[in-house]
């Protein structure tokens, strides 16, 4: 799954042996974000709403984490 984060980055969320694992996405090149910890129970259809409310402090008024596609 990937994300747009307010205009400012990209992030792609895989889910591998029940971890969710996040990369930021910047110049087609991919890089592991070991500080963001998604825990295991949030399921797919809630990650968009784990990141808005982690990376919120980037946000303007009216922004959210949009889902891009695949």
């Amino acid at each position: 799954m990937k994300f747009n984060i307010y205009g400012r980055f990209q992030v792609e969320v895989n889910r591998n042996d029940e971890r969710w694992t996040v990369y930021r996405s910047d110049g087609g090149k991919r890089s592991r974000m070991a500080d963001v910890v998604i825990p295991s129970d949030i399921e797919g259809h809630e990650v968009a709403i784990f990141l808005d409310d982690l990376f919120h402090e980037y946000a303007r008024f009216g922004e959210t984490v949009e889902g891009l596609p695949e």
